[in-house]
């Protein structure tokens, strides 16, 4: 839900982040060894310590293969990490995931992170709509223990923010949903809120239901969002299987998770990383390998992974690599907006809940996490933003603080503690129609050279899931060039998906 570097928070940096000396490098190995005793060691370069990075690095170390990572942050984590704000430690926006997350999950089991972000053990959202006739009501998404589309047949059969014909419409709109090939080129041509209006699909159903979801996974709504890529999300997350929607989320902050036990895992697999190095240039050799120009540096390698965002990958990419780098500029962003509101005391009784008839979209306690000790602190996370992202803090104040007294009656007694703002004007790829002939793939046409990131062709939109599995395909493609072993544990994400 939310995924890019903050402002607005008041920490002195340089360049946007904390400044810092940097810690000294140590030399890359030459290579040509022998490892084990029987293939010549091979080196990797990865550049981007975010999670599609630290994927990949941990990938070939794994598979024996001496990886450098470079990140040019002064801490890894990407677009999902946190701040320190006095003595609350903040996320830079709200980051959930899906039992269907495969390859995140085996992120997380990898870091030693799994008990630290637990999933639900069965769906269930609750949704406040406080525009109704009938005035405050609550209802819930949720599933049984049954199977697909019987899971949520009795959730959809009570829920109240819609009409009865409304949920038969949902239904069999669902229904075919369900029967469109992913496989279909066509399908990235189409708006998501076409279809859905072709399929009957009221204005009131797809605020109540389709963007409910799509806006916070897709970061767009449904008429600015890819048929293909809402199909996507809509089959996999709620039609394929009882449980895959069920949804998780970091009971610590981000750092402890992205930052400090990735670069623990890393340091254990023999991964030598550099934060606060800029990567200023890349190229070939005359005998085949790559160099990675860094200030004070050249290393070089076997292979070369480009972790980056597609905008920072278009400038460091060679002559020829692509056969149409232009596409990557063509890639589009959107922006989140996430508001941070502290209370002097508890004003909600529920780890989170999404709203209706309100400019409020998620609201998630983050009370423990951060480290509050008194009052509650909630975040609210804010998609598709693009009408809010550059508002002033005080406007956003005067718009947001009455909105949680209508939706939260206790905020009405309560103290503002404290009211600040992270504002990512690029958090993710846009995914507008079309956009998915113009993600890459993990190969380039230049050899030893790869691509990571939730932008490239993973077929998910832009989340957590889409980077670690950028990592696994790029780590999967240079491991096949070195001729390297894959390991085993690393692909169980592709057979469980």
């Amino acid at each position: 839900m939310a995924r890019n570097p903050p402002l607005d928070h008041g920490v002195p940096d340089c360049d946007g982040r904390p400044c810092a000396v940097p810690a000294a490098r140590r030399p890359l190995r030459e290579g040509g060894a022998m490892t084990d005793g029987q293939q010549p060691a091979r080196d990797a370069v990865v550049i981007g310590g975010g999670l599609a990075g630290i994927t990949a690095a941990l990938a070939l170390a794994d598979a024996g293969v001496r990886v450098t990572l470079l990140e040019g942050r002064p801490r890894l984590g990407g677009l999902a990490f946190s701040f320190q704000r006095g003595d609350l430690t903040v996320d830079n926006g709200q980051h959930v995931y899906l039992r269907c997350c495969t390859a995140y999950r085996w992120f997380l089991d990898r870091i030693e992170g799994t008990a630290l972000a637990p999933l639900q053990d069965r769906l269930d959202v609750p949704v406040l709509d406080v525009a109704r006739p009938a005035g405050r009501r609550l209802g819930r998404l949720r599933r049984d223990a049954l199977p697909v589309p019987l899971h949520l047949g009795r959730s959809l059969a009570t829920y109240p923010h819609l009409t009865l014909a409304e949920r038969a419409g949902v239904g069999r709109a669902a229904l075919a949903l369900k029967g469109l090939d992913l496989a279909d080129p066509s399908l990235d041509a189409q708006d998501f809120g076409s279809w859905l209006t072709a399929h009957g699909q009221s204005a009131r159903a797809v605020e109540a239901l389709w963007d409910l979801v799509g806006v916070a996974t897709l970061n767009a709504v449904a008429g600015d969002a890819s048929l293909g890529l809402a199909a996507m999300v809509f089959k996999t997350g709620l039609l394929s299987d009882p449980g895959a929607a069920d949804i998780g989320w970091a009971r610590v902050p981000l750092g402890d998770l992205h930052d400090r036990l990735a670069r623990k895992a890393l340091d254990s697999a023999g991964v030598r990383t550099e934060v606060r190095t800029r990567v200023t240039s890349i190229s070939t050799e005359d005998n085949g390998t790559w160099s990675v120009q860094v200030p004070g540096e050249t290393l070089r390698a076997d292979a070369v992974v480009l972790a980056v965002a597609q905008g920072e990958a278009a400038d460091l990419l060679p002559e020829g690599a692509l056969d149409a780098p232009e596409n990557l500029r063509r890639i589009g962003t959107a922006p989140i907006l996430n508001v941070h509101v502290v209370y002097d005391r508890k004003v909600l009784d529920k780890p989170f809940f999404a709203a209706l008839g309100s400019p409020v979209q998620w609201v998630f306690d983050r009370t423990d996490a951060s480290g509050l000790r008194a009052g509650q602190y909630l975040a609210l996370s804010q998609s598709a933003a693009q009408d809010e992202i550059d508002s002033p803090v005080a406007e956003l104040r005067e718009r947001y603080l009455p909105e949680l007294e209508r939706l939260l009656p206790l905020t009405r007694g309560a103290e503002v503690k404290d009211f600040f703002v992270t504002r990512e004007r690029t958090a993710t790829f846009a995914p507008t129609p079309g956009v998915g002939r113009l993600r890459p793939g993990a190969r380039t046409r230049a050899p030893g050279l790869y691509l990571a990131g939730a932008w490239t062709a993973t077929g998910w939109p832009a989340t957590m899931e889409s980077a670690v599995r950028s990592g696994v395909s790029a780590a999967d493609a240079v491991l096949s060039t070195l001729g390297r072993p894959r390991p085993a544990h690393l692909f169980d994400v592709e057979e469980a998906a």
